[in-house]
């Protein structure tokens, strides 16, 4: 190989060079990397695909929402890149800190080279290199080179240039630049970079990271009362930078916060107390929720100075350099009273129960001596739902209620939109430990032109799944309930058979037979609702002989039905249905959901039903309380970055060389001068054609004068 072809060697990779220069080799090579255009571009392309996920993907969620939405799989996946919290990870906090320093190390090494392109005017040029400008004049003119010079300096100063003259020899070199202002717009531009991402990591979880890495801060995991939290799970009063929630219910006041890290979570004090005096919901003629305000006093921890406050959505309280901002709202501890219906055994009556939201009680089931733990989680005083599909969607988050006042979905009118009143939502928890969640309505809705009682239950992965229970003329559930009692007694489903197969044949061979298959069809029913039924006909019936069959028996199950209804009603002292033929397919309606829903209850996952009687509801509000000091950081970077993309795309930088020499052989002056700029645009060639031509104008101003002379 030959040694023209070889790299030549560094002074650090000379030989005898000594080891100790290596690591500065190495100090040069990581701050030329870090320094280096091409790295800050790869980090601002990698945070910009970030902030895609971020965009796309659900932020902040709880774990379950997402383990029902992707599955266990994926939510692992994405729980180890900390996808749920994408602008909080680690990684991405890192990854902006590499951004400051890269973009820091650009500035720090080209912008005193901008500063001093700026001011230089670039004297030191030689005649040769301007020849070999592609935007070059060459010309004789008969001036002298003293009025040459100064009508050129006139028009330079007309168009806008500055210009800096010098003496070489018996010649004279005329500098002019124009907006070599552009250079700002480098510096602006980058120094946008920055301060927004120095602003961001201010506002982000980086500063209470750095509390709990290198401060002694440890979040609390466990339940506590906020007045038991040790110091170490405290953040100062002075915390410069926190995002944080504070639960206040009406009547009640805070001086605290809490901000979550993780799964855990950090007590932040506030320099002031708030007192909510009272939450205020205003709602559109739909039942959209149309204003949500909070009625606080705010005293200053120091001065013990009072006032009151309105906070709203989109119109926070600002105080001692904290901002309080209406989050959502939630419950403060209401009462509740249920009727508790039991759903097996053939007692009809109910019973009442006591509750609190959050709280958690024991319910007796009956004379068994078992109990069953009730948990009631939300109550809900109104309830907007799409019925679109026929039943409501799933209950809104409590953040989508606050989202609906705001934007252009606080005036939209949506038909299938319902006020359907009050809704409370519970957990039964059994002896096993294992939890059901259920949802359940206040008031029957009409649906199907019948009033029905909406009973939810949670299915993983899917919502809440709504049984719909008949009401009676008093709009309870006691009528349904007592039928559902009865269906469990096999004498009542014998007497209402007896009476059916009575009413409806006319020989004794005709009613037993009747008996006998209003019987087997009656306890089927009993036995498993329609899915039995149906298993049956599968395994006793040919397969061409299914259908009318199934006509036959669900014909039977609806006239046994009206007759065990019957005897129920007698059984409570009230009279029977039969001859009503005013409210006959009424009747009938009725009959029909209530066959369907006692089917359902087969599947019902808890042997009580407890429905919503009253309440006495506590508000609350829930606040978020932040201090960000990075915010004007940010809005100081946005008008940098401003300026500096006005400044790099409509500041353009000219510059113009002009010699002048005089000519050997008469009293005229040779000119030679060059245009150039860093973008060559149709701009740029108009405005070297106009120089050029005001150049070439010397020699025409020259012509007029004699022939001015002349003619005198």
């Amino acid at each position: 190989m030959n040694t023209t072809d070889t790299l030549p060697l560094s002074d650090d990779q000379s030989p005898g060079t000594p080891t100790g220069k290596k690591p500065r080799a190495l100090r040069a090579s990581v701050y030329e990397l870090l320094g280096s255009m091409r790295f800050a571009i790869s980090l601002l392309v990698f945070i910009c695909l970030a902030s895609l996920i971020g965009t796309v993907l659900p932020q902040n969620r709880s774990e379950g929402s997402y383990i029902d939405q992707f599955g266990p799989f994926w939510f692992e996946v994405f729980d180890k890149f900390s996808l749920w919290h994408i602008y909080n990870s680690w990684w991405f906090l890192v990854t902006m800190s590499f951004l400051v320093v890269s973009t820091s190390l650009c500035l720090i090494r080209n912008a005193p080279k901008m500063l001093i392109d700026v001011k230089s005017f670039r004297e030191n040029i030689r005649v040769t290199s301007l020849r070999s400008f592609h935007h070059k004049v060459e010309l004789d003119t008969r001036r002298d080179m003293t009025n040459t010079g100064r009508s050129i300096q006139a028009w330079l100063k007309a168009q806008g240039y500055a210009a800096r003259t010098r003496d070489e020899g018996d010649g004279m070199l005329i500098a002019a630049k124009k907006g070599s202002g552009n250079r700002f717009g480098y510096i602006f531009a980058h120094a946008a970079i920055v301060v927004v991402c120095v602003g961001g990591l201010l506002d982000s979880e980086l500063p209470n990271r750095l509390q709990v890495w290198f401060g002694g801060k440890h979040p609390i995991r466990e339940n506590m009362l906020i007045a038991d939290v040790p110091q170490s799970g405290r953040f100062s009063v002075n915390n410069p930078s926190f995002r944080a929630s504070v639960l206040i219910p009406e009547g009640g006041d805070r001086n605290t916060a809490v901000v979550n890290i993780d799964d855990g979570a950090i007590v932040q004090p506030l320099p002031f107390t708030i007192a909510l005096k009272k939450f205020i919901v205003d709602y559109y003629s739909t039942g959209m929720p149309s204003r949500f305000a909070s009625l606080v006093e705010v005293t200053d921890s120091e001065t013990n100075k009072k006032f009151d406050a309105t906070i709203e959505v989109n119109e926070p309280l600002h105080y001692k350099g904290v901002t309080v901002y209406q989050s959502s709202f939630d419950d403060g501890g209401s009462t509740v009273a249920l009727t508790g219906y039991p759903l097996s055994g053939t007692n009809p009556i109910n019973f009442e129960v006591k509750g609190q939201v959050g709280q958690t009680s024991d319910v007796a089931l009956g004379d068994s001596g078992k109990s069953i733990k009730l948990e009631v989680t939300k109550l809900r005083a109104i309830n907007v739902e799409d019925f679109s599909a026929g039943e409501p969607s799933s209950p809104k988050a409590l953040n989508e209620h606050v989202a609906s006042v705001t934007g252009s979905a606080a005036g939209k009118k949506n038909k299938n939109l319902r006020n359907i009143g009050p809704s409370i939502e519970y957990r039964l928890i059994d002896q096993s430990g294992q939890a059901t969640l259920f949802h359940n309505y206040m008031v029957p809705i009409e649906l199907e032109g019948m009033q029905v009682m909406l009973v939810g239950v949670q299915e993983p992965g899917v919502g809440f799944k709504y049984l719909r229970l008949p009401v009676d003329d008093q709009g309870t559930l006691d009528e349904f309930m007592r039928l559902r009692a009865a269906l469990a007694d096999p004498k009542a489903r014998s007497e209402a058979v007896q009476r059916f197969a009575q009413a409806f044949a006319t020989t004794a061979d005709d009613r037993q037979a009747l008996k006998v298959s209003a019987e087997r069809a009656l306890d089927t029913f009993a036995a498993g609702g329609l899915q039995a039924i149906s298993t049956f006909l599968e395994t006793n019936v040919p397969q061409p002989e299914q259908q009318r069959a199934a006509d036959i028996v669900i014909r039977l199950l609806g006239s046994s039905i009206s007759e065990l209804r019957n005897v129920a009603r007698e059984r409570a002292g009230l009279p029977a249905l039969v001859g009503a033929t005013k409210d006959q397919d009424r009747e009938v309606s009725w009959a029909r959901v209530a066959v369907a829903a006692l089917s359902d209850l087969n599947f019902y996952p808890a042997p009580v039903l407890l429905k919503l009687t009253s309440f006495e509801q506590v508000q609350a509000s829930v606040f978020q309380v932040s201090r960000t000091p990075g915010k004007m950081l940010v809005y100081l970077g946005c008008l940098f970055l401003v300026l500096g993309v006005f400044a790099m795309f409509y500041v353009r930088d000219r510059r113009i060389w002009i010699w002048l020499r005089p000519t050997e052989h008469t009293q005229g002056t040779h000119v030679l001068a060059a245009m150039t700029s860093q973008k060559r645009t149709l701009d740029f060639n108009r405005e070297f054609d106009r120089f050029k031509q005001s150049l070439g104008r010397l020699n025409q101003d020259v012509d007029s004068k004699d022939a001015g002379k002349q003619a005198v």
